[in-house]
């Protein structure tokens, strides 16, 4: 590999492992398809990246599956061929709906769970639990009314609307409250 190619292959990877969805490995190949211009065998690929090609066959299939690199067959060859994909905007779609979408509404599923058990313990407890438990009810909807925001934006995004970035801030203050005084 030249040097060039050598820094945006490791510079992608190191990006990639960091991303939280995808490994070194994957941004390696990735990076190493998208500078090519025709289609690369896995035997090619892991003789570029200097890895094994079962570990590049595994690592290859996260990749089609996030849709950032394709299976593309070559006439006169029974082989597999990969190549990136270079829609990015396609790609960020996909990778907002299926990580960060997923864990938005794993929060909003807790907010909701820990609200309905406020609710059920609403009623017992002296006056300082009832007290507590409205501070942590009034935090609770701050973060779901942030939360329902980031989702609607997420959504938003993935069906290529606008994404009104100023509605997003004024959800929740981005100043800090007053300190709470003690009793």
């Amino acid at each position: 590999m030249e040097r060039a190619a050598g820094i945006f292959v490791d510079g992608i990877g190191t990006a990639a492992a960091t991303s939280g969805v995808l490994t070194a490995l994957q941004g390696r190949i990735f990076a190493l398809l998208y500078l090519r211009q025709e289609p690369l065998a896995l035997e090619e690929i892991a003789s570029e990246l200097q890895q094994s090609k079962s570990n590049v066959s595994i690592n290859i299939r996260g990749l089609v599956e996030w849709h950032l690199v394709r299976r593309i067959q070559v006439p006169g060859s029974r082989k597999d061929h990969y190549e990136a994909a270079t829609n990015f905007w396609r790609v960020m779609q996909e990778v907002m709906e299926r990580r960060f979408r997923w864990t938005v509404r794993q929060v909003l599923a807790a907010i909701t769970e820990t609200e309905r058990a406020l609710a059920e313990d609403a009623g017992r407890g002296t006056a300082a639990r009832r007290d507590t438990a409205s501070f942590v009810a009034a935090r609770l909807g701050a973060l779901r009314l942030f939360f329902t925001a980031v989702d609607g934006a997420i959504g938003a995004f993935t069906q290529g609307k606008p994404v009104d970035a100023e509605s997003l801030q004024k959800v929740v203050p981005l100043t800090p409250s007053a300190p709470r005084q003690r009793r």
